[in-house]
C-alpha cells in the first residue's frame, strides 16, 4: 500500500529544544524517519515521504516537496485510493503495528495518538479528508461519519506513541531497540530512577 510519511526537516521536533540542539534535532528526526520508513517497507508497504522542504541527505524513499499546510498537502497526495498516512516521529512504529493498520478494516483505519491526534490513517473513501488540526482523532471520526465512511480503530500502542515532549524519550529508551533508541543513547541519555519515578538523563 502507498504510505505517505509527513516530515519537516527544517525545524522539527521543537519542543525537544530544551534537550537537543537544532542539529541534533534534525538527526534525531531523520533517524525516527528511516525507523519508519523501514517499518512500513517491512509491512509490505510502498513509503513516500511528503516532505515540506527539501532533504539535505539521502532518504532511503521517494521524496515530494510540498510546503503548504499539512492537511491541504495530504489531502492532494491522497488522490489515488487505498493510501495510509503514518507520522514520521512513531519511534516505536514497527513492521508488525504497521502491518495492523493496513490489515484493519473499515473505509477509514484510524490509529489515535496519546494526546488526542492521528497518528496513522488507511483511506479508502474518496470522500474522506485529513484534518490535522486541535483534536484531530476526534475531527477524522467525525469527517468519517459525515462522508459516510465506516471506520475501524487501531489500538496500538506502538502506533499511539509520538515523539513530542521531553518526558515521550523515557518510552523510546525503555521500549525501543531501533535507530531512534540507538541514536538516543549514542548521545548519552539514560533512564534513571529517581524516588522510584523513571526519569530521563543525559550523561
Amino acid at each position: 500500500m502507498r504510505t505517505l510519511v509527513p516530515f519537516d526537516p527544517t525545524n522539527p521536533n521543537t519542543r525537544l529544544s530544551a534537550l537537543l540542539s537544532e542539529d541534533e534535532r534534525r538527526a534525531f528526526a531523520t533517524a525516527m524517519l528511516s525507523d519508519v520508513l523501514d517499518a512500513v517497507r517491512r509491512a509490505g508497504g510502498e513509503p513516500v515521504v511528503l516532505a515540506s522542504a527539501p532533504l539535505d541527505g539521502d532518504v532511503d524513499a521517494p521524496v515530494t516537496v510540498d510546503d503548504r499546510p499539512l492537511s491541504v498537502a495530504v489531502n492532494d497526495a491522497l488522490a489515488a485510493l487505498p493510501a495510509a498516512v503514518v507520522m514520521a516521529d512513531l519511534a516505536l512504529a514497527t513492521p508488525e503495528a504497521v502491518q495492523r493498520l493496513y490489515d484493519a478494516g473499515g473505509d477509514v483505519a484510524v490509529a489515535p495518538g496519546r494526546g488526542g491526534g492521528t497518528n496513522a490513517l488507511v483511506v479508502r473513501h474518496r470522500d474522506f479528508d485529513v484534518d490535522y488540526h486541535g483534536v484531530s482523532f476526534r475531527d477524522h471520526l467525525a469527517a468519517a461519519d459525515a462522508a459516510g465512511a465506516a471506520v475501524e480503530t487501531v489500538d496500538s500502542f506502538r502506533l499511539a506513541v509520538d515523539i513530542d515532549e521531553p518526558t515521550d524519550l523515557l518510552d523510546v529508551l525503555v521500549h525501543g531497540n531501533r535507530g531512534a533508541a540507538d541514536w538516543l543513547r549514542d548521545a548519552g541519555f539514560r533512564v534513571a530512577v529517581d524516588d522510584g519515578t523513571p526519569t530521563v538523563v543525559r550523561e
